[in-house]
C-alpha cells in the first residue's frame, strides 16, 4: 500500500510524523483513480513543496496538524453514544477518533468527544472507504426515504438527485443547479417512509461533498479524518431538529422589531434619501421597521467610517429615524483597506490580526476599497479586536450590523476567494494553525460571531441582530441569514420557499431572501405576488442592486402597493405568533418554518410540496404561476381539519391562510412598527377545534429586547379550548414568567368553515364562552362568510399583467426561459435577448457546466471580431421547437437579425440516435443583402462565446491535441490564450474537472474554425471557436457545427 506524508500528516509532541494509511492523492476530489490513458488530467507542476512545506510546518508546531489514521480502508464505522439518547458518533478507526479535529458546529466540543451511557444501538451504521486521499462514508436507507436540508441550497425541496459541495462561494445570480452557496451545511434530514426522522452531519469544516444523487443513499466525501454524528431516528422530523439543536445550540433570540418588515437596497446613496424612503413608508400607512446602510455609506468603503457628504452625522440620521419608529442597520466587511492612516488597518497591524500567506505577510486581496487585508477571526485576539470596533461603532445610533463578503469573497481571482494555502494562527480550541481550506467554511460565522460579541458588548440592555451572508452549520447562535444575491424572476420566486425552508431544516430558522429579487427588475406582479408570501417568512427584507429600477413596495403602481400594504399588514397581525414561534425556538430548538410534511411526515404525497410551508400549525398556502392566483388553488392539505380564514384581505397575489384544528394562534392589531404595541392593545386568538373538540396555543410576551426573559422577566401564556354540550370553553391552562397579565380585552375567532367564524370578547385570563349555533345556522354563516369572500374578489383590482421591467440595464429578468430536455441534457433559452443558453445541464452526472444572468454570458455568438458584437442582445424568434415524443429527437431552431439584411441562426438538438451529444449548428445567413453589394454582406466572423462555469477552479483545465500533434495543457493562471494555424485543436477540447471527475468535450469541425480562444475568468472559462472573418451571400453563410458531451474521467 501507498502510504504518503502531506501537510495533512499529525504533528505531536517532538514533531513525530503520523503516517495516513490511506492512499493520499493531492487532487481534492476524485472519486476514482485515473486510467492509464488520462496521464494529461494530472497537473504538471511539483509537489516537493507541498510534501516537505518546511515554512508551514515550523509554523504549526504548537498544533495539531491532523492525518487519516484508518486501521483499514474499508468497512463499517465504529461508534459510540454520544449527548443523548439516541445521538451517536462514528469514526473510522479508534485512531481516526483521535486525530480529528476540534468541532466547530458543535456549542460545547466535549458533547462531541465525551461518550455517554446508553442502552440503545444505532439503526443505521454507515460504511466508509478511504480512497485517493479522500474519507468516502455512505449510508443506506430503505426504499420511499426522503432527503432534506443540505444547509442553503437551490433547486428543490426534496433533494435526492442533488449533489452538494460545502465551499461557500459569492454565487451572484445562482441557479437551482449551483452547487455551492454562501454558507456550509454538511447535514442531511432523512424522513423514512414510515415517518421517522434521522439527521446525519459530517463533522467537518473542510470542503465537503454531500452526494444524494443515487436514491436512499446519502455520501459525504472529504478530507481524512471526520466523524459522523446521527441524530435518530426519532419519531417527528421535529424530534430530529430539536437534538441536532441540544448539539449546535439553537437560534439566538431576535429582538421583536428584527421580525418586522426590512427594507434595504444597493445603495440608498445620502441621507436625505434614506429618510426620505422611511417617511413614505409611514406617510402611504405601509408597515416597515429597519432601513437598511449598504456599502456606499462608508467613506470610500472603509469599514467604521462615514462618507462625510453624504452621511455627515449618522447619529442625528438615526435619531430621526428612531423617532418615526425605524431602526437602522449598517453593513460591516471583512476587507479592511491596506492603507497607513487608516485607523482600523493601523490598529489591525499593531495587534498582528491579519490573515497571512504560506511566508508569513499578511494576505493582500482586492475588494471593494482596492488592495486589502483581512481579519483572522480563529485568532481570539482578533476576534476581540474586532468586537471593540464594533463596540465603538454602536456609539453612532446602529441598531444592527449587516456582515457581507465573508465567504470570504476576494475579487480578480479565478476562486473568487483568498489562496487556500494562506495561514490562520487559530487557537488550539478551533483547530489550531491550519490553512485557509481548514478554515474557509467557518469564516463568516467566525466574523458574526466577533459582531454578535461586539454588539453585546456596546449595549448588554439590548439584543445584539447581525445578518451574515456566510456561514456555517451552527452560525444561527450569532446571526440571521438571508439567501444571497438572487434573480427578479419567477425560478427565483418559487426557490425562495424551499430555499428558505432548508436553512430552518439545517438548524438556521431566522432567514429569507431578498423578495423582488436582488438582480434584474421586478414586474408589479412578480413583486407583488413575492411579497404577499415572502412577508410570512420568518426574515422578510426587500432588497436590490444598484442599476435596476426601484423596489420598493410603492414603486409598481397603486394595485402592487395595496397587495404589499395587505401582506405586511398581515405580518405585523401576526407577530405575536412568530415571535412566540422564536422564543420556543430559542429556548427548546423547536423549527420555525417547516414543509407541510411535517403535519404528516408518513404522507408521501406531501413531501415535495414546494407552494406552502407551516409557522406552527399555520398552514401559508401560495401560488408561484404568473397566471395562477391563490383565489384559483386546489391546495393539497395535510390529513385531519385544516380551517381557512382571513384578515378580511383576500386577494388572489395574497397567500391562502389555513390553521389547522386542535390549534390556537395569537394575533394582535397591524402596527405600523412594532414599537407602536403595546401590552394593553387588544388580543386576538383564532380557534380552530379537532376532531375532539378540543384547541391548544401560547403566547410568548416580553420587553421585546434584552434579556430580562432569561430572569423570569416574561409571560409565557398557554391556552386551551374545548367544545362541552354545544359551549366552546377558551380559558388559560397555564402560565409561565414572573409578569403580571395586561389588563387587556380578549377577542376569539373561533373558525367553522370556509373562512366563517364566530366572535366572542371578553377580559384576557377570564373564561370565555361561544355557545354553538345550530347545524343550519352554521351552514348560513358559512354561505354568507363565501359570499362576502365572492364579493369582495370580484370588487379588488388586480395587478397588471406587465411582461417587461423598464429602465434596466440589458433587459428583464422576469419572463420565462425556453427549456430542452432530451437524453442527457438539460437547457434553458432565452430567445428574447441573444438567443442565450442560460442553463446547460448534464442530467446523468448532475453537473451544470453553464449557468448565467439572461443579459450578459452563458452561451452567447456573436457575428464579429469584437466582443458582444451584434447578435448577443438582439431578440431571437423561435422559427421551429420540435418536442421529444414517441422516441423523437428535441430540438430548438432560432433566428436573431443582425442587421444588414442578416440573421443569426442557431439550431440546438439532442439527437434521437445518440442522447449523450448537444448538438449546436450555428449560422450567419443573408437574407436580404442588396443587389448592389454583389449580394455579398459586410465583414462578418462568427464567435461562438460560451461561459462554462467552474465548480472547481483550481482543479480545472483545458485538455487537447494541437493540428501538428502537441498535446496542450491550458491552467487557469494562463489568462487568455488563443490557438491558430497549426496549433489549433484537432477537432476536439476537454473542459477537465478533476474534482468531479468529468470531463465536458467539445468537438467541432476543424475546416469550419479558424481559430480558438481561451480565456479564464471568476470561476468561469470562455472556449471560443472563431470562424473567419469574411463577407457572407446566400450561397456562402458561415458556420460552425459543434456538440459537447460528458464523459467520466
Amino acid at each position: 500500500m501507498e502510504m504518503s506524508v502531506g501537510l495533512s500528516s499529525s504533528v505531536k509532541g517532538g514533531g513525530v510524523l503520523k503516517l495516513s494509511l490511506c492512499p493520499l492523492a493531492f487532487s481534492r476530489f476524485n472519486p476514482s483513480p485515473p486510467s492509464s490513458t488520462s496521464k494529461f488530467l494530472f497537473r504538471k507542476k511539483s509537489y516537493s513543496k507541498k510534501l516537505t512545506g518546511r515554512r508551514l510546518i515550523s509554523k504549526m508546531t504548537d498544533s495539531e496538524v491532523k492525518a487519516a489514521t484508518s486501521d483499514s480502508t474499508a468497512g463499517k464505522m465504529i461508534f459510540q453514544p454520544i449527548l443523548e439518547d439516541g445521538v451517536f458518533r462514528f469514526d473510522c478507526s479508534a485512531n481516526d477518533r483521535e486525530a480529528v479535529y476540534p468541532s466547530l458546529s458543535f456549542i460545547n466540543n466535549k458533547s462531541r468527544d465525551v461518550p455517554v451511557m446508553s442502552n440503545k444501538t444505532p439503526s443505521y451504521i454507515p460504511s466508509f472507504e478511504c480512497r485517493l486521499g479522500q474519507q468516502i462514508v455512505k449510508l443506506e436507507f430503505p426504499a420511499g426515504t426522503s432527503f432534506y436540508g443540505t444547509g442553503e441550497v437551490s433547486g428543490q425541496l426534496e433533494r435526492t438527485g442533488k449533489r452538494v459541495f460545502t465551499w461557500n462561494t459569492d454565487a451572484w445570480g445562482y441557479g437551482p443547479e449551483t452547487t455551492s452557496l454562501y454558507q456550509s451545511h454538511p447535514w442531511v434530514l432523512a424522513v423514512l417512509p414510515n415517518g421517522e426522522a434521522l439527521g446525519i452531519l459530517a463533522d467537518t469544516t473542510r470542503r465537503c461533498e454531500i452526494d444524494l444523487r443515487t436514491e436512499c443513499r446519502i455520501q459525504f466525501i472529504s478530507l481524512p479524518s471526520f466523524p459522523v454524528i446521527t441524530f435518530g431516528p426519532f419519531s417527528s422530523p421535529t424530534a430530529v431538529l430539536v437534538s441536532l439543536s441540544h448539539a449546535i445550540g439553537t437560534v439566538f433570540m431576535p429582538p421583536k422589531w428584527s421580525l418586522g418588515y426590512h427594507q434595504c437596497r444597493w445603495s440608498y446613496d445620502s441621507q436625505e434619501r434614506v429618510l426620505e424612503i422611511s417617511r413614505n413608508f409611514r406617510e402611504k400607512g405601509i408597515p416597515c421597521d429597519v432601513i437598511w446602510m449598504d456599502i456606499d455609506y462608508m467613506d470610500g468603503f472603509r469599514c467604521f467610517t462615514f462618507d462625510k457628504e453624504r452621511f455627515p452625522d449618522p447619529k442625528s440620521l438615526v435619531k430621526d429615524l428612531h423617532n418615526i419608529g425605524f431602526k437602522a442597520i449598517w453593513m460591516l466587511d471583512p476587507g479592511i483597506k491596506q492603507e497607513e492612516g487608516y485607523f482600523v488597518y493601523d490598529s489591525g497591524s499593531k495587534h498582528d490580526v491579519w490573515i497571512q500567506k504560506a511566508d508569513g505577510k499578511p494576505f493582500v486581496g482586492d475588494v471593494w476599497p482596492g488592495p486589502c487585508v483581512f481579519p483572522d477571526f480563529t485568532q481570539s485576539k482578533a476576534r476581540a479586536w474586532w468586537a471593540n470596533l464594533v463596540k465603538d461603532f454602536i456609539s453612532n445610533g446602529v441598531d444592527g450590523i449587516w456582515n457581507d463578503m465573508n465567504e470570504p469573497a476576494i475579487f480578480k481571482t479565478v476562486t473568487k476567494t483568498m489562496p487556500e494555502s494562506n495561514i490562520h494562527r487559530g487557537e488550539n480550541e478551533l483547530g489550531g494553525c491550519q490553512s485557509h481550506a481548514h478554515y474557509h467554511n467557518v469564516y463568516g460565522m467566525l466574523m458574526a460571531r466577533s459582531t454578535y460579541g461586539g454588539m453585546g458588548l456596546a449595549d448588554r440592555r439590548k439584543r445584539p441582530f447581525v445578518l451574515t451572508r456566510a456561514g456555517f452549520i451552527g452560525s444561527q447562535r450569532y446571526a440571521a441569514t438571508w439567501t444571497g444575491d438572487n434573480l427578479s424572476n419567477w425560478e427565483h420566486l418559487q426557490m425562495s420557499i424551499s430555499m428558505m425552508l432548508q436553512l430552518g431544516l439545517s438548524g438556521q430558522p431566522l432567514s429569507g431572501p431578498d423578495i423582488g429579487g436582488f438582480a434584474g427588475n421586478a414586474t408589479p406582479k412578480l413583486f407583488g405576488r413575492w411579497l404577499g408570501f415572502g412577508a410570512m417568512f420568518p426574515f422578510c427584507r426587500g432588497h436590490s442592486e444598484t442599476g435596476t429600477i426601484d423596489h420598493e413596495p410603492w414603486s409598481f403602481g397603486k394595485e402592487c402597493e395595496e397587495v404589499c400594504r395587505l401582506a405586511l399588514k398581515r405580518r405585523y397581525r401576526l407577530i405575536p405568533h412568530i415571535y412566540t414561534l422564536f422564543y420556543m425556538a430559542h429556548t427548546r430548538g423547536t423549527p420555525v418554518a417547516t414543509p407541510a410534511f411535517f403535519a404528516d411526515p408518513k404522507d408521501p404525497n406531501l413531501r415535495t410540496l414546494e407552494s406552502c410551508f407551516l409557522l406552527g400549525p399555520l398552514l401559508v398556502y401560495s401560488s408561484i404561476m404568473p397566471d395562477l392566483g391563490s383565489d384559483k388553488l386546489q391546495p393539497l392539505l395535510p390529513k385531519g381539519i385544516w380551517l381557512s380564514f382571513d384578515f378580511d384581505d383576500s386577494h388572489p397575489d395574497l397567500p391562502a391562510l389555513y390553521l389547522q384544528g386542535g390549534y390556537i394562534i395569537p394575533f394582535g392589531p397591524p402596527h405600523q412598527h412594532v414599537g407602536e404595541s403595546n401590552p394593553l392593545d387588544d388580543l386576538t386568538l383564532i380557534v380552530a377545534l379537532d376532531e375532539h373538540g378540543k384547541a391548544k396555543g401560547s403566547l410568548f410576551e416580553d420587553d421585546g429586547d434584552g434579556y430580562g426573559f432569561t430572569e423570569g422577566e416574561y409571560l409565557l401564556t398557554h391556552y386551551v379550548a374545548e367544545l362541552e354540550s354545544s359551549v366552546v370553553t377558551v380559558k388559560v391552562s397555564k402560565t409561565e414568567g414572573l409578569w403580571k397579565r395586561p389588563n387587556r380585552r380578549l377577542h376569539v375567532q373561533l373558525l367553522i368553515g370556509e373562512d366563517a367564524m364566530l366572535d366572542a370578547w371578553g377580559n384576557d385570563g377570564e373564561d370565555l364562552q361561544i355557545e354553538m349555533p345550530s347545524e343550519i345556522e352554521v351552514s348560513k354563516l358559512i354561505s354568507s362568510s363565501k359570499e362576502h369572500h365572492r364579493l369582495r374578489l370580484e370588487s379588488i383590482k388586480h395587478i397588471p399583467d406587465v411582461e417587461d421591467g423598464s429602465g434596466h440595464k440589458g433587459g428583464e429578468l422576469s419572463r420565462t426561459p425556453i427549456e430542452l430536455a432530451n437524453g442527457d441534457w438539460s437547457l434553458k433559452i432565452v430567445p428574447w435577448i441573444g438567443g442565450r443558453i442560460i442553463s446547460m445541464v448534464h442530467l446523468p452526472s448532475g453537473s451544470q457546466w453553464l449557468h448565467s444572468r439572461v443579459e450578459i454570458n452563458g452561451y452567447e455568438e456573436y457575428s464579429g471580431m469584437e466582443y458582444r458584437s451584434a447578435g448577443c442582445t438582439e431578440e431571437y424568434n423561435v422559427m421551429q421547437r420540435d418536442l421529444e415524443h414517441a422516441g423523437e429527437e428535441e430540438s430548438v431552431l432560432l433566428e436573431g437579425d443582425i442587421g444588414g439584411g442578416l440573421v443569426l441562426q442557431r439550431q440546438i438538438t439532442v439527437p434521437k440516435d445518440n442522447p449523450k451529444v448537444l448538438r449546436i449548428e450555428s449560422s450567419i445567413l443573408a437574407r436580404k443583402v442588396g443587389a448592389g453589394s454583389g449580394g455579398f454582406s459586410r465583414l462578418v466572423c462568427l464567435r461562438v462565446h460560451p461561459t462554462f462555469s467552474l465548480l472547481h477552479p483550481t482543479e480545472t483545465f483545458v485538455a487537447f491535441t494541437s493540428v501538428d500533434g502537441t498535446k496542450q495543457e491550458v491552467w487557469p493562471e494562463t489568462g487568455e490564450k488563443v490557438y491558430q494555424g497549426n496549433l489549433l485543436p484537432n477537432g476536439e477540447w476537454e473542459l477537465v474537472d478533476k474534482c468531479l471527475g468529468l470531463v465536458l468535450i467539445n468537438r467541432f469541425n476543424v475546416g469550419e474554425v479558424y481559430k480558438c480562444l481561451i480565456h479564464w475568468g471568476a470561476r468561469t472559462v470562455n472556449l471560443e471557436l472563431w470562424s473567419e472573418d469574411r463577407p457572407v451571400s446566400k450561397q456562402s453563410p458561415l458556420q460552425i457545427f459543434h456538440e459537447y458531451e460528458v464523459r467520466e474521467i
